[in-house]
């Protein structure tokens, strides 16, 4: 049987009418604030309309309708990611989380570290999606799937780096606080607030105009596509990248055990034939990548992108700090430019441990020059020379320039955002 035009023309315009529909309705609810009477009991009273239930079981929170910036700081480990993540921290109307993503890797793979499965890496990768999207939501309840032992009664001191955070360690999630205790070390937030209560964390993370999360778990910008996609998110990223040199340096004295080869190959000249060479192509081939992706500057980027090299920020950190909040748009408070000025300047000895931030930043970011020998350094820079070009690192073609510091190995590069 043979349909007339007439007819085929009815049926098609029929199914983008009900295909609208569906839309309109999927968007209206996916907006809709679920009331919440208490964070654990989502019921409502009897004369709510039920096709406006969006808590059956579980805490359902505000979608950003009111269009905070969602911040997510894109790093790898040791390259002045805990840093970065201070210039958030200490903003009054930035709600910081260090981390969180700690919990997924060692719930679900705790040796992803050592794992090349690609099926790992989109378990781990899947899951963070999912854990970010609901943190951003100020749903703080969903990190209890990942946290162990679970929380009682929504309650934890197993959050990882919970000192880290200083909206968890200041009133009201903390509440046994005085006013001499404003400014508290990381170890002492853990000793004077005790177990963190994760419901005063979600209300504390509500009354924040913005939520900005760190994180070295993630490899790639594009494995966050879905959630810089999210209209609901008004995500922006900062992807943080530093020399590789400098990285494998900090890595070498930082954790020495892992790079304990590494260290006998600076130690004593001769390079060990079992190195794992992958703890550093790893890192310049996930930078090229992701590097690569937003410097083609793909429409969904669009707005949502910025690039900072840590040199840049180590040697003008005020500066730098200044163009990172004008691309977030968001004003910069005096706490923030109080804490550069503290915490840039510091000598050799200012930085109390391994992850510390009072430091000289500037000689910092050159210190890696007369940690590594020269031959680890040649080996970097064929290993990662694709990437160095990239981003704008000199090589040093001798052990006498790799150690003169008037010589600069950072090109000044003007990586603007990208609007």
């Amino acid at each position: 049987m043979q349909c007339s035009w007439k007819a085929v023309l009815l049926l098609a315009l029929a199914s983008i009418a009900i295909q609208y529909t569906a839309i309109r309705t999927f968007t209206a609810k996916s907006f809709h604030s679920c009331p919440i009477p208490n964070p654990v009991n989502c019921s409502l009273s009897q004369d709510t309309d039920v096709a406006d239930r969006l808590c059956d079981e579980n805490p359902t929170f505000p979608y950003n309708l009111s269009r905070k910036t969602h911040v997510l700081i894109l790093a790898t480990t040791r390259s002045g990611s805990s840093f970065v993540g201070q210039l958030f921290n200490q903003h009054f109307d930035v709600f910081y989380l260090f981390e969180p993503l700690y919990h997924v890797q060692y719930t679900l793979i705790p040796k992803l570290t050592q794992s090349k499965s690609t099926t790992d890496r989109r378990v781990m990768l899947g899951a963070s999606r999912d854990l970010l999207r609901s943190l951003y939501d100020c749903d703080l309840y969903f990190l209890e799937n990942y946290i162990k032992p679970q929380p009682v009664n929504h309650t934890t001191d197993r959050l990882f780096r919970r000192g880290a955070s200083k909206a968890l360690c200041s009133p009201p999630v903390c509440e046994s606080l005085g006013a001499v205790d404003l400014h508290l070390e990381e170890g002492d937030c853990v000793k004077k607030c005790g177990t963190l209560n994760l419901t005063l964390a979600t209300e504390s993370c509500r009354e924040h105009g913005h939520v900005a999360i760190k994180t070295v778990r993630v490899p790639e910008v594009s494995d966050l596509r879905a959630l810089v996609e999210d209209p609901r998110l008004n995500l922006k990223v900062i992807q943080l990248v530093r020399d590789p040199r400098g990285i494998l340096a900090s890595r070498s004295e930082t954790f020495r055990d892992t790079y304990r080869l590494w260290r006998i190959w600076d130690g004593t000249g001769r390079k060990p034939y079992n190195l794992d060479v992958t703890q550093l192509t790893t890192v310049c081939e996930d930078f090229w990548n992701s590097v690569s992706t937003g410097l083609n500057r793909p429409p969904w980027l669009k707005g949502k992108y910025m690039l900072v090299r840590y040199e840049d920020l180590a040697r003008n950190p005020m500066k730098k700090t200044e163009e990172i909040y004008d691309f977030l748009g968001i004003p910069m408070d005096g706490n923030v430019e109080r804490w550069i000025q503290n915490n840039t300047r510091g000598d050799r000895s200012s930085s109390k441990h391994k992850y510390g931030t009072v430091r000289n930043s500037a000689a910092t970011a050159e210190k890696w020059r007369f940690r590594l020998s020269y031959e680890i350094v040649a080996f970097t820079q064929h290993a990662c020379q694709q990437v160095l070009a990239q981003l704008g690192y000199k090589t040093a073609s001798s052990e006498e320039e790799l150690k003169n510091l008037s010589i600069s190995l950072v090109e000044e590069r003007d990586f603007l955002p990208f609007s």
